[in-house]
């Protein structure tokens, strides 16, 4: 079942004070947000981090990815700009925007703590009428990254979220799965408008991120 999508459940979360998925629920008790060292100790048990990919791995990554993404968005037919994920009130024109917006998130979430998920929530601006348009944004996105992770390559502070203290390396993982999950998503939009996307990543690429198996 697609939480976000259903009204009816939000309302029962929000009695737990979660505002958001994904969440947890046990008893009375609640974790929201992903931070898996954290959970762990929510639900009471070891947690043991397998090895992760380096910083300079996470970042290379994240720009193919995004790079992905931008010629998934140029490939997108003006016609089929307004076509939505099932079960959920989003297009793929605020998919595209949101797969950037999210990854720009992260020098936001270093330069402005603490980091608030509220950016997640926006949607693309007007003036991005076209796939086109979020390329483009794409493209911006990607060289605003490049210039700071250049200044930033040894960073690895803790960083306040909403959902606790993470440290810079944690968020930038999440911030790579969580663009990479939704390039999937992306691919099978272009599918579904009858389009084979152009030399898109594989599963192989993305070895190392904690990706789950479901597309949406």
């Amino acid at each position: 079942m697609d939480v976000e999508a259903n009204p009816r459940v939000l309302e029962e979360l929000k009695h737990f004070g979660v505002d958001r998925v994904p969440a947890l629920i046990i008893g009375d008790g609640s974790f929201q947000g992903w931070n898996p060292r954290q959970l762990a100790a929510f639900v009471g048990v070891e947690y043991r981090n397998s090895e992760s990919l380096s910083l300079p791995a996470l970042t290379e990554l994240l720009d193919k990815i995004l790079a992905a993404a931008q010629g998934v968005m140029e490939q997108v037919p003006d016609k089929h700009i307004g076509m939505k994920s099932p079960g959920r009130d989003r297009t793929v024109r605020d998919l595209g925007f949101h797969l950037f917006r999210l990854s720009l998130a992260y020098r936001d979430a270093i330069e402005e703590a603490p980091f608030s998920e509220e950016c997640f929530l926006e949607k693309a601006p007007v003036e991005m009428v076209n796939g086109e348009a979020v390329a483009r944004y794409g493209q911006m996105v990607r060289q605003h990254l490049k210039e700071y992770f250049t200044l930033l390559m040894g960073y690895d502070g803790d960083i306040s979220t909403n959902y606790g203290h993470q440290t810079a390396h944690e968020l930038l993982e999440r911030t790579v799965w969580h663009a990479a999950q939704h390039l999937r998503q992306l691919y099978v939009f272009l599918e579904w408008m009858g389009k084979i996307p152009i030399d898109p990543l594989t599963d192989a690429e993305f070895k190392g991120l904690p990706l789950p198996e479901e597309i949406w």
